[in-house]
């Protein structure tokens, strides 16, 4: 029994010790090697041996069998029922050890090597879904042959309880009276009440005249009998659902929800293979010698300087490592700010960049570049159970952090991304990690890209995935928009395809995207009044500088506005530019994008114009990076994908069966495509007289609203737009604007139509 009290308590203690003590434990025949156990060298050698190199969490059965062997001795009990235990004992210690190897396979130390090795062994054979039922169909076993488990007996103690449950309600308790007593309330307990009926008995009794009871005389006294106790059962009425709401939910009994996946039912989403691992199998290596000498460093640059250091500790990332510092008391921040170059200087790096203090910790950071940095690649973020388990509407893995996890934003949410930095610095591969994150995660059904490259070479890859994934405008042959006219006449285009979802979503009353189409699947809106599934469209820009010298402000106005106003029907922008000066990256373009990354910069002046910090101008390059959406700043080693990877994801896609063609924008006809020539009156449409009195009503001169009104084509409601203007009925064209409407009610439009026909 003293020895299941040593081991229990050697093995508490090694789970709060075992770092301290691990490197110290080939040292066990010398005396003056320390242990930090609470059983000294003995505990740590024992917790060691039993929950590192043996069962982790479930060696604590081993000090209870102990110490049940030690009752049986002592007490000369039975030694067969201590054999019993001792087998089920070891049972148990094994399914435990295996349990934990298997659900907490990130903290080894829980199931010990046994249970990680077990786990490795069985996967190998019979792989999760293997263990699963070994695992279940042991802890069935366990259950029935030792607690005695079974439907029956589950059965009887719900039954037992129901019945405890009934028998308390059932009790008759007498409640506590209120009694007045000089205008307050007093509570009047069983035994009182009895005294006080007693009392009124006797009292009505002698002013009665009649004798006291007697059970032998026959008088038969009829007293106030307690009130039988009448249940009141309420029945409630439930709410009188609207027409809609029941034919809804009709629909959806009958067919169930609606699934825009449907049509592409069979598409297969890219697999993992498709994606190079670039030779990076065993995570980051971690040079101690390098650590060391970075560490003595900095200690002696600051220590030059009178600057003493109370605590370092290093955070090893895949191309940067972070030294975080301590200072001792009384040291100024700035003082460390301003050694920026000199530690820069005497670490002989590139990229030295100091965060003083670190958001949220009471510590000083130190970023240093590794000398042999780790290729982050897209498979490796894809692979994660962050990226894989993301609950997000358009998950992005950008790559991994200086603490080397992966990040994982939503666009959604950002909502827009501006994206810059100098040349050859990573941000065509940043792009193309943005696409490929999204590519692996949603449907085509769900998702539409708008691809802008005026550069015409970079994102030419993506043509194969057109009428999967892309989106254009009517009268475009092809999907990625290189003239920079067509561009203008795009973001116009995503203009009115935002003021039409916005109509769409004032009808159905709801307030974004994500609402609308959940009550679309639930058959609650109807396509015959216009209402269809509404994809997200991504509008990708890869040169934003370029767009600006060539259109300037006829691309800034519909950017700024979609940048404004998109956010809510399921718009988001991705532009990015290789010069941030403020000619391009506007003050209007930033107030409407939070989320910036930076890639390395050649000032700090660029870098102010990016992040409004300092910074990106001490990136060390290829694909190290700055990422900020509000206040903190983190550093992000992008993830590498090369052009062969895309290719592969691109042909596996662009492979399988597709939508007819892209999806395809609202028509925009520019300033120059309007038409002020007059229609004669019999060539008018035959809806024309109908359109004008809708314009006039709505008092809104614009195709789209004829469109969904009239129910009919673009290029229709376009004509009679144009017929319209030339009957004087609306205005001219103006952008994006809607058309002044110029006859102000319908009994001026039956007056302006009637002097029509009069006049010759």
């Amino acid at each position: 029994m003293a020895l299941s009290v040593a081991l229990f308590i050697s093995f508490i203690s090694y789970f709060f010790t075992w770092q301290e003590d691990q490197s110290r434990l080939s040292a066990f025949s010398d005396r003056n090697a320390e242990t930090t156990n609470l059983l000294r060298k003995f505990g740590a050698s024992v917790g060691h041996f039993f929950i590192y190199k043996g069962f982790g969490l479930s060696a604590f059965i081993f000090p209870i069998l102990i110490s049940l062997t030690g009752l049986y001795l002592f007490f000369g009990l039975d030694k067969l029922k201590l054999w019993s235990k001792w087998i089920w004992g070891l049972i148990m210690l094994i399914w435990i050890s295996i349990a934990l190897g298997f659900f907490a396979d990130e903290r080894p130390l829980l199931g010990g090597l046994v249970g990680y090795e077990m786990n490795d062994f069985l996967q190998d054979y019979i792989g999760n879904i293997g263990i699963l039922l070994v695992l279940a169909f042991a802890l069935i076993t366990i259950l029935v042959r030792l607690f005695n488990f079974s439907p029956e007996a589950i059965g009887k103690f719900f039954s037992d309880k129901r019945k405890q449950l009934q028998t308390e309600f059932k009790s008759e308790d007498t409640p506590l009276q209120p009694a007045a007593n000089n205008g307050s309330i007093t509570l009047q307990t069983d035994s009182a009440l009895e005294e006080e009926e007693e009392l009124k008995l006797d009292t009505y009794t002698h002013k009665k005249d009649i004798p006291p009871l007697n059970p032998e005389s026959g008088l038969d006294v009829n007293l106030p009998q307690e009130e039988e106790h009448i249940d009141l059962e309420v029945s409630e009425v439930a709410e009188e659902k609207e027409e809609g709401t029941l034919k809804a939910e009709q629909l959806v009994k009958d067919f169930g929800e609606f699934d825009p996946r449907l049509e592409l039912g069979n598409y297969k989403f890219p697999t993992l293979d498709l994606l190079d691992p670039h030779g990076v199998t065993g995570g980051i290596t971690i040079n101690q010698a390098e650590l060391e000498e970075n560490k003595d460093r900095i200690v002696n640059t600051l220590k030059n300087y009178k600057i003493g250091i109370a605590q370092i500790k290093a955070t090893i990332g895949p191309t940067v490592t972070l030294y975080e510092i301590v200072p001792e008391a009384g040291i100024r921040i700035s003082k460390i700010k301003n050694l920026e170059d000199d530690i820069a200087l005497s670490l002989a790096a590139l990229g030295i960049r100091i965060i003083a203090p670190i958001p949220g910790k009471g510590t000083i950071g130190i970023e240093v570049p590794n000398k042999n940095a780790t290729i982050v690649s897209m498979r490796s973020v894809i692979a994660s159970k962050k990226f894989q388990e993301a609950e997000m509407q358009l998950p992005i893995a950008f790559g991994k952090t200086i603490s080397n996890e992966t990040f994982v934003v939503d666009l959604a949410k950002m909502p827009h991304l501006l994206m810059a930095g100098a040349t050859g610095q990573g941000k065509s591969v940043g792009l193309n990690a943005v696409i490929t994150s999204l590519l692996y995660k949603k449907h085509p059904a769900e998702i539409k890209f708008v691809l802008v490259d005026p550069k015409k070479v970079e994102l030419t890859l993506f043509n194969k995935i057109e009428r999967h994934f892309l989106a254009k405008l009517p009268d475009s042959e092809e999907a990625i928009i290189t003239d920079n006219t067509k561009v203008i006449n795009t973001l116009n285009s995503l203009c009115i395809e935002m003021d039409n979802r916005y109509e769409l979503l004032k009808l159905a009353m709801v307030r974004n995207l994500k609402e609308y189409n959940t009550k679309f699947k639930a058959r609650k809106l109807n396509p015959n009044d216009g209402h269809k599934f509404l994809p997200y469209i991504i509008l990708v820009v890869d040169e934003f500088a370029d767009l600006i010298m060539t259109a300037g402000k006829e691309v800034e106005a519909p950017i700024a506005r979609l940048a404004q106003l998109a956010r809510a029907i399921g718009i988001h922008l991705i532009i990015a530019t290789q010069r941030p000066s403020v000619n391009v990256i506007t003050g209007l373009i930033k107030a409407n994008f939070p989320a910036r990354i930076a890639f390395r910069v050649t000032s700090k002046i660029d870098s102010r114009t990016i992040l409004d910090a300092q910074g990106a101008d001490q990136l060390i390059g290829r694909g190290d990076m700055l990422y900020t959406q509000g206040n903190d700043v983190t550093r992000i080693q992008c993830a590498f994908v090369d052009t062969p990877e895309v290719a592969k994801i691109t042909e596996f896609i662009g492979s399988q069966r597709a939508y007819p063609s892209a999806h395809e924008l609202p028509e925009y006809v520019g300033e120059d495509s309007g038409t002020s020539v007059d229609y004669n009156i019999s060539d008018r449409d035959g809806l024309f007289k109908e359109a004008a009195e809708v314009i006039v009503i709505a008092q809104q001169g614009s195709a789209s609203l004829i469109q969904r009104k009239l129910k009919l084509g673009y290029n229709r409601a376009g004509r009679i737009i144009d017929q319209l203007e030339a009957a004087g009925i609306v205005g001219p064209f103006e952008g994006s604007k809607a058309r002044q409407v110029l006859v102000p009610d319908l009994m001026a439009l039956e007056q302006l139509l009637e002097n029509e026909k009069n006049t010759p």
